[in-house]
């Protein structure tokens, strides 16, 4: 025989119930939980509109403030004008090498044996 048995000496009317009819305990627990979802479902959906209003009024507000007739940006015709910019900026002038240096740099050392 076991050490502990399983059912108790004083069972309660609840605990008879439940073990009897255990969806007594369980039904009302997910209708809880599906009535729950749909309740938070209009609160997320409100906070979501919300955010989205916010994020159309300024951009409303941004596109009031751009000119109409502007030039479009194009990527490529800005990289060929400011790489043209930075070669016109500079001179290829040769410095003056110490003295006892050959024209190529430094001449080879001989191995030693």
């Amino acid at each position: 025989m076991a050490a502990f048995d399983s059912r108790p000496l004083n069972p309660s009317s609840f605990s008879k119930r439940v073990n009897k009819h255990p969806a007594l305990f369980g039904v009302p627990f997910i209708l809880i939980m599906v009535v729950a979802s749909y309740g938070l479902a209009s609160f997320t959906q409100t906070r979501y509109d919300m955010h989205d209003q916010k994020v159309k009024q300024v951009t409303k507000e941004q596109e009031l403030k751009l000119k109409k007739d502007r030039k479009k940006f194009d990527i490529r015709e800005e990289y060929f004008r400011l790489n043209a910019q930075a070669n016109e900026d500079w001179d290829n002038k040769r410095i003056a090498r110490p003295k006892g240096l050959p024209e190529w740099g430094v001449p080879p050392t001989e191995p030693t044996k």
